[in-house]
């Protein structure tokens, strides 16, 4: 079976797929986008440490942080979480995701892979057009317009409970991911990644 690639965060639901496709015997060619975000190393060093050990060549880290230099995104510019307050709009990033799978589309095909996995999922909290359900859900088809690369969203349509509850079945290394938004080297607790994974490990812990 043909290697597919994977777009790898370090967070809960990408190392989900990956372990996913490992258990279904699929190689994996991990890459990692470094956007500039003020976690990025922390977000680099889980990804290579949480990835299943077989069937998994050394992570790539591509650098497009040219791209958002400047931004004043909440993303890119660590907030002081004891004098500032931080609302979803200032973790705004314009094209963020759009610009994740056109560069993994692009990578992909130079190296003679014709499928890029992601693990977006159907979460209540993503406010960009392009984190959207109907956004995902067309992707696919307007890819297949302009080259033979197919983007696959296995959990699109999972909550966040159903991943923590198949990342348990398949062993992923949970305690060891890492999403949180608004601080660069310990969750913060508070921000919307955050909430939403601790509601979804205690929903599976009780199911």
């Amino acid at each position: 079976m043909q290697d597919v690639m994977l777009l790898c965060s370090g967070g809960l639901d990408s190392t989900t797929v990956a372990y996913w496709l490992r258990e279904q015997e699929i190689g994996i060619v991990p890459i990692f986008f470094d956007y500039g975000q003020h976690c990025v190393e922390k977000e680099w060093a889980t990804v290579q440490s949480v990835l299943p050990q077989d069937g998994v060549l050394q992570p790539s880290r591509i650098d497009i942080s040219d791209i958002f230099r400047g931004s004043r995104s909440r993303l890119i510019r660590e907030p002081d979480l004891w004098t500032e307050q931080v609302s979803d709009d200032d973790l705004y990033i314009p094209y963020r995701t759009l610009l994740f799978f056109s560069a993994g589309a692009s990578y992909a095909q130079t190296r003679g892979v014709t499928e890029v996995y992601s693990g977006f999922i159907n979460s209540n909290h993503a406010k960009e057009i392009d984190c959207s359900a109907a956004y995902l859900n067309g992707l696919d088809a307007l890819a297949a317009d302009v080259g033979p690369i197919r983007f696959r969203i296995p959990f699109r349509d999972w909550s966040k409970v159903q991943v923590v509850l198949e990342a348990a079945r398949l062993k992923v290394p949970i305690g060891a991911t890492y999403s949180c938004q608004l601080l660069s080297d310990t969750p913060c607790g508070a921000c919307a990644n955050c909430v939403e994974r601790l509601i979804a490990i205690e929903a599976a812990r009780v199911a």
